[in-house]
Parts: C-alpha cells; sequence; structure tokens
C-alpha cells in the first residue's frame, strides 16, 4: 500500500541533520506498518520494539539511560545486530514506556549516528505529568489516514493518480465517472488502512462497516483509560455530536448541538483532549 509518508521517511534518512522521529497519529492511521515497511525497503536490518506489556523494555529504561548500554539490551531484545547506517531502530507504543521517549533525547545528543524512529497514538494526552519531553532533540511526522491519491493507489488505480498528476484537465474530465465514483467509494469507505485493506481483498461493504465501529469503540474506549475521570463525560457527549456537527449546511461548531444550554468553558478540556488524540481538528474561521 503506497504512503506518501514513505517519502518523507526517506528524505530523513537522507537529512544531514537527522534527528531521532517520532510519528504522531490516531490509533489505526498505519504508523506501526510504516515503520516496518519503510525498514524492509531502505534498511538491511530493523530492530522493532513493541513497548505495549514489555516488562523487560520497562525496567531497561527505567535504569541507566547511557547509549551504549541501551543498544546492547535491544539487541539481545530483538536478536538483531545494530548498525549505525544499516539498522533501523524501531520504538512502537512509545507511550507506555515514557523513559524509552526520554531517550531520544541521549540518542540526539550522544549518537546521532543511530537512525531511531517511535511512534505512538496518543502522545500528547497518554504521558504522564513530570515525563521529560525531548523538546528540541526530534523531528515529527504527523500521520493521517489515506488521502484519495492514496486511496486511488492502493486500489489499483495508479494511472489515474499519475493523470490527477499531470493536470490535463481536459483528459482528466474524459474519465470523470470514474474519478466521481472511486470518490463516491472512498467517502464510505474512508482512509484506515486496516478498513481499505479489507475492502481490497473482500470487497464487503458490511465487514467495511464493521471494521469502522471496531475502530470508533477502541478510540471510545481510550477515553475512559487516559482521560481526566471528571472530563470523561464531557468527552463522549462533544465526540458523539460530531456527526451531526458535520452534517449541518453552517459547519459552524455549535455547542447547544451536544446538550441544551451547553457553554464553551464546559467543554473546552473535552475539546482540547480530542484535538490533542488527532480524532478532531480546530479550523479557524478566516475573514
Amino acid at each position: 500500500m503506497f504512503r506518501k509518508s514513505l517519502d518523507d521517511l526517506l528524505n530523513w534518512k537522507n537529512s544531514k541533520t537527522r534527528k531521532p522521529l517520532i510519528i504522531r497519529g490516531a490509533r489505526q492511521v498505519g504508523k506501526t506498518w510504516l515503520m516496518k515497511e519503510f525498514g524492509k525497503t531502505h534498511y538491511e536490518k530493523a530492530a522493532y520494539i513493541n513497548f505495549d506489556n514489555n516488562e523487560r523494555m520497562e525496567s531497561l529504561f527505567n535504569g541507566n539511560l547511557d547509549i551504549e548500554r541501551i543498544i546492547t539490551a535491544l539487541q539481545i531484545e530483538t536478536g538483531v545486530k545494530i548498525g549505525t547506517q544499516n539498522t533501523l531502530i524501531i520504538f512502537d507504543e512509545v507511550q507506555e514506556v515514557p523513559r524509552a521517549l526520554t531517550s531520544l533525547k541521549y540518542f540526539c545528543e550522544n549518537a546521532s549516528e543511530y537512525h531511531i524512529i517511535a511512534a505512538g497514538s496518543l502522545l500528547g494526552v497518554a504521558l504522564h505529568p513530570g515525563t521529560s519531553f525531548p523538546v528540541g532533540k526530534v523531528e515529527f511526522l504527523d500521520l493521517y489516514p489515506l488521502n484519495f491519491l492514496e486511496f486511488l493507489s492502493a486500489m489499483g488505480n495508479d494511472e489515474l493518480v499519475e493523470l490527477l498528476k499531470s493536470k490535463d484537465f481536459s483528459l482528466i474530465t474524459t474519465f470523470k465517472g470514474k474519478y466521481i465514483d472511486l470518490l463516491k467509494q472512498y467517502y464510505y469507505i474512508g482512509g484506515m488502512p486496516a478498513v481499505v485493506a479489507s475492502f481490497i481483498e473482500d470487497a464487503d461493504y458490511e465487514k467495511v462497516r464493521q471494521l469502522q465501529k471496531e475502530i470508533l469503540m477502541a478510540y471510545e474506549q481510550d477515553f475512559s483509560k487516559h482521560a481526566p475521570n471528571e472530563a470523561v463525560p464531557r468527552i463522549r457527549m462533544l465526540w458523539s455530536s460530531t456527526p451531526a456537527q458535520l452534517a449541518k449546511e453552517n459547519r459552524k461548531f455549535i455547542y447547544g448541538l451536544i446538550r441544551q444550554g451547553a457553554r464553551v468553558k464546559e467543554y473546552e478540556l473535552a475539546m482540547t483532549w480530542l484535538i490533542d488524540c488527532g480524532l478532531i481538528y480546530r479550523i479557524s474561521r478566516v475573514t
């Protein structure tokens, strides 16, 4: 599956000022696949570490953050001999071990020759208070669901992608019907990689809808797991109102759709939390 972000990662790899990279994005947008695919296609080896429920790695990073010590342990954990130029080090679900995130500062300062990428969901909200974030010592890449061009490519329509890029508008108009049909499919299926992959395999719209519901349920489970207890009800109410907000002809966010008499101040924390999770985006009106 083609992702434009692979080109961004290649530019990062070749940069003379490369720093450890953090890939940000909501759950299920393809962060893990992207890192593994990049390691497979552009490096001889990849050392992949998933920090979710990984007690050994939690113990490692809660100790001394000496880079040589960390590299030795990562080699034992992954069975991969880590080189400075031919190996991609991948930290996945890094929010589960905040000290692993802190270690990126020391990779930048003391061992910048290593190629290291980290990713995590809910990085803006899941880290414990007091976590030392490596400000200025890392780069960021924001990953989103597949856009329409990536969707076309995934569906086996690379020629239509190239035609759009050529800006040959008379020829594009000739195939207007094809583009419209595929755009309608995109509106229904969306850009979540797992959902797109399922449709490519089965062409089953019911399965598509079921997978979409499961992703939404996983998001809602995160509300209870990571949000402040007192904010969870308002987060759920705001989140539930989002489809109705988008369905209005006037796209201005109306707090009264959440509940009658709702005020901005009441839902400010809930709004910020959902934005930090990458689940909604604030678009300011420009006049």
